[in-house]
């Protein structure tokens, strides 16, 4: 396991890079905020913590994901969360944070990078969050029948999501693991012709009653490869408030839902075990 350190901010803060199992894992300090850091996995980035302020979310889909942990429960309410892929544990410290009290299950497969982060980066110790370091898959066939009030999939292999967590299958094991009312929430990363984007959303279509997409509008129109946060549910979203507050971001989102979502599918049928692929490539300019 190679290892290295280098000054980024006087003594005060160095970076830290380390051989994982998902390649290189660099920790690179914020600039800007004393306690931050952002942490990229062979030269992409993958997570950004604050750990004097867990609630701030710097990535714009880290953002989106946020609004959906603030809408799933009354504001400050625990909620029982699972999280398929952990990075640097970003959207487990921001429930903590916000929802103190709540029980949270993280699945990541990479155990090195756990290990990383846990030491560099700490979890509050008063934070109910038990990290498995194990498939997403199989980690979530452990989670208990209708325990989860929310499951975020935010899994990605060499920055492609793995094809076994794409199909209607996967999705079968999410919904057996959520309560009654539970949300399923997850990043998904496309680019021109948006393939694997219609195909997620049929497939989530298949499962679940209820469907919100929130993007940049020129994600959806086609025009760069960017992220997605697909929203599913068997009860009625808040769509107002979602649309509400992904318009006031700082990188303004979209939000489709209804019809208008299931006509961006253009005809995209479900994806099974059989027919599932790893989403694609993220071109080399996408972090540039």
């Amino acid at each position: 396991m190679a290892k290295s350190r280098k000054s980024r901010r006087g003594a005060t803060a160095a970076s830290v890079a380390e051989t994982v199992d998902g390649g290189l894992a660099e920790l690179i300090p914020d600039p800007d905020r004393a306690r931050a850091w952002t942490l990229l996995l062979d030269g992409a980035p993958q997570s950004h913590v604050d750990l004097d302020d867990p609630a701030f979310l710097s990535f714009e889909y880290q953002r989106r994901l946020g609004h959906v942990i603030d809408l799933v429960a009354p504001p400050g309410r625990p909620v029982r969360a699972v999280h398929l892929g952990g990075g640097a544990l970003t959207l487990a410290r921001y429930v903590a944070a916000t929802r103190p009290r709540s029980t949270q299950q993280v699945v990541e497969r990479d155990a090195p990078l756990v290990e990383l982060v846990r030491r560099e980066l700490p979890l509050d110790r008063n934070a109910r969050i038990r990290v498995r370091s194990t498939d997403a898959r199989e980690g979530l066939a452990k989670v208990p029948d209708g325990w989860a009030d929310l499951v975020v999939a935010d899994v990605f292999s060499g920055a492609r999501t793995p094809a076994h967590l794409t199909s209607t299958e996967f999705l079968d094991e999410v919904r057996r693991a959520l309560a009654p009312g539970g949300w399923y929430a997850a990043n998904l990363a496309d680019g021109p012709p948006l393939t694997h984007l219609r195909g997620q959303i049929a497939t989530a279509a298949a499962r679940f009653a209820e469907l919100a997409l929130v993007a940049d509008p020129t994600v959806l129109r086609g025009r760069r490869f960017g992220n997605a946060v697909l929203v599913a549910a068997d009860e009625p979203l808040p769509i107002p408030e979602l649309t509400r507050r992904a318009a006031s971001d700082p990188h303004p989102g979209r939000v489709e839902h209804g019809r208008a979502l299931r006509d961006f599918t253009g005809g995209a049928t479900p994806v099974t075990d059989a027919s599932a692929v790893d989403s694609p490539a993220p071109p080399a300019s996408a972090f540039a």
